[in-house]
């Protein structure tokens, strides 16, 4: 499938906490079509490092279709000729600078100054993101979503959608999530933004007029991206790396091959990246409380929608018991709830890479009356 980006303009956005942004614009990408009743849509959200890209093709030449393309398509789980399926570029996304990418966070210019927000940007959190979700189902006449599903973040917005918009979602699936960032999870992302925090071009966020903080943007994106790995994938890639290697064991200066090379395939995101947005985005990660209330009961409480919670066994960025405890408690509230683990072999990315898995058990999950 080929798929273009379209860009989604809201002028005048309140914040969860208040604030005001006099515009914001979105990116955003569909797959099939949407019938005359305008319900056989399904809503995509995205993770942390992604985008709206969630299958298909900008161009034949790419050399890699969207990251759910084994899911969105013509006789596939999501299959295009029954449903009309769209994802929209989160604000703030981490990648400002990809062209593919369109998006309003602290790299966008503010209106009142000509110069970029910066950290004058307010602190949006993953309600924000679902309210600009909204503003664009809105504007497209739809009124209730057939489904609403992602993985990672992604998990977190359709979770928030069902909690937030009850009367709006008839399902929900959440692939390697969780209900609320507990103290655990809070402190690991954190890990995230103390690179970005110490690299002294950082200037308290105000480097747009001069060198960015390059080396904290990478630092950040190589703990991201390990994370992200299981040990067993890891060790099967580096094969051949042995703990006695002769550069390492004669310099300290000298790193390890292995290292070389995971440092160099995270710096090619890097030069997409901005380390504000990447700050902003763990932020919103760490606020994430299903229906951003005052419990995660209380959240739970609202949901209408049937649901499906699919963790990936070896997890270790999300670890299973955060999707299970939210499948626990929505049980207990007497809601529909279904869990089942996706077992691979790639860590928390079982939820990309070995979502197929779980084809038929989403595919029958979409069709349940």
């Amino acid at each position: 499938m080929l798929v273009e980006k379209k860009t989604f303009t809201i002028e005048g956005f309140k914040t969860f906490n208040g604030s005001f942004l006099p515009q914001v614009q979105i990116g955003w990408e569909s797959w099939g079509q949407l019938n005359t009743r305008k319900d056989n849509a399904i809503l995509v959200t995205h993770y942390f490092s992604g985008s709206s890209h969630a299958a298909g093709r900008y161009q034949e030449t790419d050399p890699l279709p969207g990251y759910w393309d084994s899911l969105i398509g013509p006789g596939k789980p999501l299959d295009t000729d029954q449903y009309f399926v769209f994802s929209c570029d989160t604000l703030v996304n981490q990648e400002p600078f990809n062209p593919y990418v369109v998006t309003t966070g602290p790299a966008s210019i503010n209106p009142e100054t000509d110069k970029p927000w910066g950290l004058d940007f307010p602190v949006v959190t993953i309600a924000d993101f679902v309210n600009t979700q909204k503003a664009l189902m809105e504007s497209l006449g739809i009124e209730r979503l057939h489904a609403v599903m992602g993985p990672s973040m992604g998990s977190l917005q359709a979770l928030h959608w069902a909690a937030a918009y009850p009367e709006a979602v008839e399902r929900m699936v959440s692939v390697i999530g969780m209900g609320e960032a507990d103290a655990w999870t809070c402190l690991g992302l954190q890990q995230w933004a103390e690179p970005i925090l110490a690299d002294p071009n950082w200037q308290q966020g105000d480097y747009y007029a001069s060198e960015p903080p390059l080396q904290g943007v990478l630092q950040t994106l190589m703990q991201i991206n390990q994370q992200a790995l299981s040990p067993e994938l890891i060790n099967r890639t580096f094969f051949q790396h042995h703990p006695m290697e002769a550069g390492p064991l004669e310099s300290i200066r000298e790193d390890y091959r292995m290292v070389k090379r995971f440092r160099e395939e995270c710096q090619e995101r890097a030069k997409l990246a901005d380390a504000n947005h990447l700050l902003y985005l763990i932020r919103a990660n760490q606020l994430f409380l299903a229906g951003q209330g005052s419990s995660l009961k209380e959240g739970l409480q609202k949901i209408q929608a049937k649901c499906l919670f699919l963790p990936a066994t070896h997890d270790q960025l999300l670890p299973p018991y955060l999707a299970r405890q939210t499948h626990e408690n929505l049980l207990a509230l007497g809601k529909s709830s279904n869990y089942q683990e996706i077992n691979g072999s790639w860590g928390h990315l079982d939820g990309l890479y070995t979502i197929t898995s779980q084809g038929e058990l989403i595919r029958d999950f979409l069709a349940e009356k």
